[in-house]
């Protein structure tokens, strides 16, 4: 039986993912990548399923020893650092870069396929150009995105020396159980304190069960090695109407925020993050001040996967914000 190993399953994507692996009963040994001190609780539907083995990705000697003892048929690579948290650079180079090195290394010598998830931020929380494609320029603005370009890098010089492997790169994903900028989004609009820029803004973000799609379909099909695909909603939102949506949803009628700015005082917000060097903040600025979309056709057409639209689609993250 296949033997499959995977990353990130108390993350919102790699839970997913490995709720529709076992949904769908697919015919492979299940083993799960767990840090350290990790509640149980956020991985204890799991236990009875796959085997659980706790081991940091930062850890890198820790890791090398336990793959190269072992054996596995496919590596889905989706555990990471994510941006915006208290870590120290050394530690986002450990555990999201040196992690994939080690995971390309043992693939390319055991013929295994490595499937990757890396992150539309590879073209920086702005893309220079709109859509994004994978021949728009890489942008590490933020050191997160930075390991995420080093480790595609990583990947497709191991590809040219015949990995099987694929990268799928989500938008900001939506869903129950994350609360990342979806969900804060709803939380400002719900309280009438999103700040509103008085122009008009496409965002571009992918529904939960999009992004799980995208990788289950990898794991069951034959791909070409070294795919790399974008991965959102089917279609870009504009922010204003995305806000209008929420807030009807919320209060029954559109956004009545007192917060409403022109783009000055988003670029003065964003230069004073820049001074403080604070990466979160610079890119919360952007997000939602700037418009940033992807090209998916070639997604879609290649999976067939089912299209979702941020409207209605967002309507997951209110209901989970209505019942808390």
């Amino acid at each position: 039986m296949p033997r499959l190993l995977i990353t990130g399953v108390t993350g919102l994507i790699g839970r997913s993912v490995l709720r529709s692996i076992l949904a769908e009963k697919l015919d492979s040994e299940v083993t799960a990548l767990v840090r350290p001190g990790t509640e149980t609780k956020r991985y204890a539907e799991f236990q009875n399923a796959v085997e659980i083995v706790n081991l940091d990705l930062a850890d890198i000697p820790a890791l090398k020893d336990y793959i190269w003892k072992n054996r596995f048929d496919c590596i889905l690579h989706i555990g990471a650092l994510r941006g915006g948290r208290k870590f120290s650079r050394d530690e986002y180079l450990k555990a999201n870069l040196h992690s994939t090195e080690q995971f390309a290394e043992y693939c390319l010598e055991n013929r295994a396929k490595l499937i990757f998830c890396s992150s539309v931020g590879v073209f920086g929380a702005i893309p220079e150009e709109l859509p994004a494609n994978n021949e728009t320029e890489r942008n590490p603005d933020n050191y997160y995105h930075f390991t995420k370009i080093e480790s595609e890098k990583v990947i497709n010089r191991a590809v040219m020396k015949g990995l099987d492997a694929a990268i799928l790169r989500p938008s900001i994903t939506y869903g129950t159980g994350d609360k990342g900028f979806p969900y804060q989004l709803v939380r400002l609009v719900s309280m009438n304190r999103f700040p509103l820029i008085d122009k008009r803004v496409w965002i571009h973000l992918c529904h939960i069960d999009t992004i799980t799609a995208a990788f289950t379909w990898l794991l069951k099909n034959e791909f070409s090695p070294g795919l790399s695909l974008n991965v959102a909603d089917r279609d870009p939102v504009q922010l204003n109407e995305l806000v209008n949506f929420i807030s009807r949803q919320v209060h029954g009628a559109n956004y009545r925020g007192l917060f409403r700015f022109d783009r000055r005082f988003f670029r003065m917000g964003e230069w004073l993050a820049k001074k403080m060097k604070n990466e979160l903040w610079v890119s919360r600025f952007q997000l939602i001040s700037r418009s940033w979309f992807y090209q998916v056709d070639p997604t879609y057409e290649l999976m067939r996967l089912p299209e979702t639209f941020t409207i209605p689609g967002i309507q997951i993250v209110i209901a989970e914000f209505l019942e808390k």
